[in-house]
C-alpha cells in the first residue's frame, strides 16, 4: 500500500468497513472525517483503487455504481497492519 496515497487508503478503508457503498455513499462517509471531497477528487481515486485490483466495481442500477474490497484489498490492508504494527505499539 506504500504506492498508494493517504485519500486512497482512507477510501480502502471506508469500503472494507461498509457492505458495497455507492460512490455517493463513500464520498459521505469519509466527508465526515476529512470534509468535503468534490466529485473530480473522489472518483479518479477510486478508480485509481479498482485500476491496482484492490476494489471491485459492480453496478448497484443504471445510475448507480458500488464498490467492494477485493481479496487482494484485504490482503493489502493486513499487510499493511502488520507493517504498522511494527513500529506502534499501543501501551506496551
Amino acid at each position: 500500500m506504500f504506492e498508494l496515497t493517504g485519500f486512497q487508503r482512507d477510501l480502502l478503508y471506508v469500503i472494507a468497513g461498509s457492505d458495497q457503498p455507492s460512490g455517493q455513499e463513500i464520498k459521505e462517509r469519509i466527508g465526515k472525517d476529512v470534509g468535503e471531497v468534490n466529485h473530480g477528487r473522489l472518483y479518479p481515486n477510486l478508480d485509481a483503487l479498482v485500476e491496482e485490483g484492490l476494489v471491485e466495481k459492480g453496478q448497484q442500477d443504471r445510475r448507480t455504481n458500488y464498490y467492494k474490497i477485493s481479496e487482494e484489498g484485504w490482503q493489502a490492508i493486513e499487510r499493511r497492519r502488520e507493517w504498522e504494527d511494527q513500529y506502534v505499539s499501543l501501551g506496551e
